[in-house]
């Protein structure tokens, strides 16, 4: 593990979100709410322990978890699920259980970028965020 991901990170762009928030089973009122959000990702990392937090002016939502530690997680959604992080190269890589298929995430950084790439059964979004901070 050599990549610091540390900082604050504002959103740039979002390819397939609704497609996303469907496959999640997230309402057509919430789904045009979330659509228009401009979400920044705030993340703390201390070695292998991650806190990260998604601010939004609809919805906060915090996360901490330790690289390889299972844990009950409570999604946005309002699901819970069983959630594992572990490295894969320089890749955070999330494995959630429960509820809905091939559910989790990655993020990744190409240079001042954190790339996010969200999935939900058959869905794929992939979210661009800049470093602020």
């Amino acid at each position: 593990m050599s990549v610091d991901y540390n900082g604050t990170w504002d959103f740039v762009s979002s390819v397939n979100f609704e497609g996303y928030m469907v496959a999640l089973g997230i309402d057509f009122a919430t789904r045009k709410i979330a659509s228009l959000l401009k979400t920044q990702k705030v993340i703390k990392q201390d070695g292998d322990s991650f806190t990260i937090k998604t601010v939004s002016t609809f919805k906060n939502y915090e996360c901490s978890f330790k690289i390889g530690e299972e844990f009950m997680e409570k999604g946005l959604d309002g699901r819970t699920f069983q959630t594992v992080v572990n490295w894969e190269n320089d890749k955070l890589v999330c494995v959630q259980r429960g509820g809905k298929k091939n559910r989790g995430w990655t993020h990744w950084i190409q240079g001042d970028e954190l790339h996010l790439e969200l999935s939900c059964e058959d869905q794929v979004c992939k979210q661009i965020y800049k470093r602020t901070g």
